[in-house]
């Protein structure tokens, strides 16, 4: 029997400053499209607390217990009215603004070494995909110095090792619109987008795993 291909879809919970997530809707409808494309796809979504001690205990477990070939993962860019497919995570933590746990870290940096660790140039081909659904979107090279920079850290960091995801991405969502006649995004909007990302995903973990067998 052929594996099925796993996809881990990802978001973030509530915030200081930001008590609701679109994230948490858009991880929860993804998990339940069905569409021929994702009949032989096991999607597995979860939602993290905006902590550090959720993100180190969690990804470690999803990661062991799943198996994913890639890691889709959402969270919110408050300020930004447009979708961001990150293209690197920073060397980067803040000191200054607590978790939702009210910890603040005590060093500025994740991880002695390089200054950033970079998706991949999977990332344009993202964009495309995000871009094809008639919304903005672009691309970053700063995902910030909170939890989701530091997550998209730990994704790139999954990738590199044995037996861990072939491919991982992070994409920054704004703020959805919330009556008729706001010029914000709205959630069905912005699931378009991530059923064309998440499709996307698919096709580049099946290429991966196409070239890992090839050798």
């Amino acid at each position: 029997m052929i594996e099925p291909l796993r996809i881990l879809i990802t978001g973030f919970g509530p915030f200081p400053g930001a008590p609701v997530n679109p994230t948490q809707p858009l991880v929860a409808r993804l998990e339940k499209l069905r569409r021929p494309a994702f009949a032989e796809v096991e999607r597995i979504a979860h939602i993290f607390p905006v902590t550090y001690t959720a993100v180190d205990r969690e990804l470690p477990r999803l990661l062991a217990q799943h198996r994913p070939h890639a890691l889709l993962m959402f969270g919110l860019a408050s300020r930004t009215p447009f979708v961001r497919i990150e293209t690197r995570a920073r060397n980067a933590v803040t000191m200054l603004w607590p978790d939702a746990d009210h910890t603040r870290v005590r060093q500025a940096s994740i991880a002695p070494g390089s200054d950033s660790r970079r998706f991949g140039p999977h990332t344009a081909r993202l964009l495309r995909a995000a871009l094809g659904t008639g919304i903005d979107a672009r691309l970053s090279r700063n995902a910030g110095s909170y939890l989701c920079n530091y997550l998209s850290w730990r994704g790139i960091e999954a990738v590199g090792r044995p037996g861990g995801p072939c491919v991982a991405s992070f994409v920054h969502v704004p703020l959805l619109a919330r009556d008729p006649a706001s010029k914000r995004m709205t959630l069905e909007q912005l699931v378009d987008a991530g059923e064309a990302l998440l499709l996307e995903t698919v096709r580049l973990a099946r290429a991966k795993l196409r070239e890992a067998s090839n050798g």
